[in-house]
């Protein structure tokens, strides 16, 4: 029996998506979604708001951080667009030219939906790891949780999860008080 010859996706192959597709491509292969829901980008909203103006602007905080919304990501063979992340200036002092990131992030935030959470659990998490990113928050809106990680000898290390309205101060940004209660505010 014949079976097609499967082939690896290409940069281009994401040039070829509908605007309201969001495309990765994760160990060759071509993977989409649709925008994230209300309550979804409500969370990754909230969490934007509380961190950039004191560690991206240096507004109240210690600031040295660059915090970006849905960055592009290459990192090694794979384009992968997390919720949030952010760079300590002293690893990467300016943004680059290209219209993509290939410097792995410090932190990052991904936000699960039940289409997601299999990908950024099993899939994604190990890449982070495997690209030495430090820190790694999982924010699920359906249990109303927040679970950060950190890398620890290349594997993750689950260091607190908060639920419903807990005052959180997660690392890196624990300087910070997050109210977990505002990202499923209606």
């Amino acid at each position: 029996m014949n079976h097609p010859a499967l082939r690896e996706a290409t940069y281009e192959d994401l040039f070829d998506l509908p605007e309201h597709i969001i495309g990765e491509i994760i160990n060759g292969q071509l993977m989409t979604q649709p925008r994230p829901a209300p309550r979804h980008a409500l969370a990754a909203s909230v969490i934007s708001g509380q961190y950039i103006s004191p560690y991206h602007r240096g507004r109240g905080g210690p600031g040295g951080w660059w915090i970006l919304f849905e960055p592009e990501l290459h990192l090694g063979r794979n384009i992968l667009v997390p919720d949030l992340a952010g760079w300590r200036r002293e690893r990467m002092p300016q943004l680059p030219d290209e219209a993509y990131f290939s410097i792995a992030p410090d932190w990052i935030c991904e936000v699960i939906s039940p289409g997601t959470s299999r990908i950024d659990r099993a899939v994604k998490m190990p890449i982070y790891a495997a690209c030495e990113v430090s820190w790694l928050w999982l924010v699920d809106p359906g249990p109303k949780t927040l679970e950060a990680y950190r890398l620890l000898e290349e594997h993750w290390l689950l260091e607190h999860t908060w639920q419903n309205d807990d005052m959180v101060r997660a690392p890196p940004f624990d300087e910070v008080e997050l109210v977990l209660a505002d990202l499923w505010a209606p």
